[in-house]
């Protein structure tokens, strides 16, 4: 099989193999992971894949020609959105799958036991850093059940202006970390002069102080060192109360999985992608839930999930965030195709339109329970939306900050990321970079062209990765000590 059909409509198809001239009607060298025009496409025609449209040719394009962004280009499309009208809701479970985890007092599971030091604001990171930094894993030993002590710190937190999403935001992921059911125990650290006030966020979020919620600010307490010095007093108060937490048989049915990919080929909508979304089936079977994030890149896609939303008021929650979209990147004299990147294109993607339409996959087929704003909780049972940027470390710090306690991450150009308090693992799209890759990646989807594996297949065995995860396996991100550095809140409006 030298090119793949995804649909008969279709007027490309994708090169599964680097294609010569007279391959398969190959009228020019074409590598592997792009398209080939199936038939002559005029200029203006639409071009076909997924049975949906990708985009519009530029020039006169040949049957037998590679089809990329120097002849294809990308058009806003007018869908007539229809509502409910793909509902396929998925039977339950005849026996409960269960993992290993820890139950917490607010009746979550954690699938890991961390103390979180977060800051409110930029001011107060080298402090919290310092503080993490003390608690290396000789001095940790003691306490066998505490997966770490993890600063999470960011550029922001003060001269936030504008309308006051921006701040908005940045409350409700703090707020969203620190009820994070992988957090055993949190310290909340700021400088004390800065726009985002503790006691605002404690107050407006119903936090409570006390031995695993502890706050503190350099400006009271009397200088960095002091501050550094009483967060350590701190958190050994805590390590023997969050050590008592033992992990515990749990349902299924309470992980929320991150659904993610980063650094896409033409192969995540054909491999990786599919599979996740067969192993959410597979979670939502169970109780669970899955969230997909990243608007721009289900852009162009949309449609599908309107069509699988449970009742038109969660469909246009999703089509204001889409128009919401479009006015932020006309203000700021951007596009909505800014999105595919580079390595995107190299690996076969030109538009956005044909990205969101594999990138949509990763939600399987169940129906669409809910819609939320960035690290807004997540509420609802099933697969659901979250609103968020398509850049990784953002999107995947809301999806944390709403509850998820499990991240999946699909990649065919390569990925490094990980991610704390919430294990992160990786799904390769194609063979080639699984095995260069082989100390980042957990699953080989790639098998599905290289093995013939089948997607169904290869998402039982991501979906038995779950379990095994939120049971305390480590993941390749793990293994290497990754995680630090990707909490990312996505910061909007004017910094003043």
């Amino acid at each position: 099989m030298k090119t793949i059909r995804l649909s008969d409509v279709d007027n490309v198809v994708t090169a599964a193999v680097p294609l010569q001239v007279g391959d398969d009607s190959a009228a020019e060298l074409i590598s592997r992971g792009h398209k080939m025009a199936t038939c002559d496409i005029a200029k203006g025609e639409p071009v076909l894949k997924y049975s949906t449209v990708i985009g519009y040719a530029s020039k006169d394009i040949a049957a037998g020609c590679h089809v990329h962004t120097h002849n294809l280009e990308f058009r806003a499309v007018d869908v007539a959105y229809e509502y409910g009208t793909n509902l396929r809701p998925v039977a339950p479970a005849e026996t409960t799958d269960t993992f290993m985890g820890y139950r917490r007092a607010t009746g979550r599971v954690g699938t890991r036991n961390y103390i979180a030091v977060l800051t409110s604001v930029n001011c107060s990171a080298t402090a919290a850093r310092q503080i993490a930094a003390h608690f290396t894993p000789e001095r940790l030993a003691a306490y066998p059940n505490v997966d770490g002590v993890v600063a999470f710190v960011h550029g922001t937190g003060c001269a936030i202006g504008g309308d006051g999403t921006g701040f908005e935001v940045l409350q409700r992921t703090l707020w969203g970390y620190a009820r994070n059911p992988n957090c055993g125990g949190v310290l909340l650290a700021g400088l004390g002069c800065e726009m985002m006030q503790i006691d605002w966020l404690v107050e407006a979020y119903g936090l409570t102080p006390g031995p695993l919620f502890q706050t503190m600010n350099i400006q009271d307490v009397g200088g960095l060192r002091r501050t550094v010095e009483m967060g350590i007093d701190k958190i050994n108060a805590m390590l023997p109360v969050v050590n008592d937490v033992k992990r515990e048989p749990c349902p299924a049915g309470e992980l929320m999985v991150a659904l993610q990919c980063g650094g896409s080929d033409a192969w995540s909508g054909i491999t990786a992608n599919p599979a996740v979304g067969y192993a959410c089936d597979l979670l939502v079977a169970q109780g669970g839930t899955g969230v997909l994030a990243e608007t721009p890149e289900v852009y162009g896609a949309e449609h599908q999930l309107t069509a699988r939303a449970t009742n038109r008021e969660t469909g246009d929650k999703l089509i204001d965030l889409i128009h919401w979209w479009e006015d932020y990147t006309a203000r700021n004299r951007g596009s909505m195709d800014n999105n595919p990147s580079p390595g995107n294109k190299k690996g076969g993607l030109t538009t956005i339109l044909e990205k969101s339409l594999g990138a949509v996959a990763k939600g399987g087929t169940t129906p669409l329970m809910g819609v939320y704003k960035y690290a807004e909780p997540v509420t609802a049972k099933g697969f659901t939306f979250m609103d968020s940027p398509g850049y990784d470390p953002a999107s995947v710090t809301g999806q944390i900050a709403s509850g998820c306690n499990l991240v999946c991450f699909t990649t065919g150009r390569g990925s490094a990321f990980g991610a704390k308090p919430s294990p992160s693992m990786k799904v390769a799209t194609n063979s080639e970079m699984f095995n260069r890759l082989s100390e980042d990646m957990d699953v080989n989807a790639g098998r599905i062209l290289s093995e013939g594996a089948s997607v169904e297949e290869v998402g039982r065995e991501i979906y038995q990765m779950w379990l095994r995860m939120a049971s305390g396996e480590q993941s390749k991100s793990e293994q290497q000590g990754l995680g630090d550095y990707e909490f990312v809140p996505w910061q909007i409006g004017a910094v003043m």
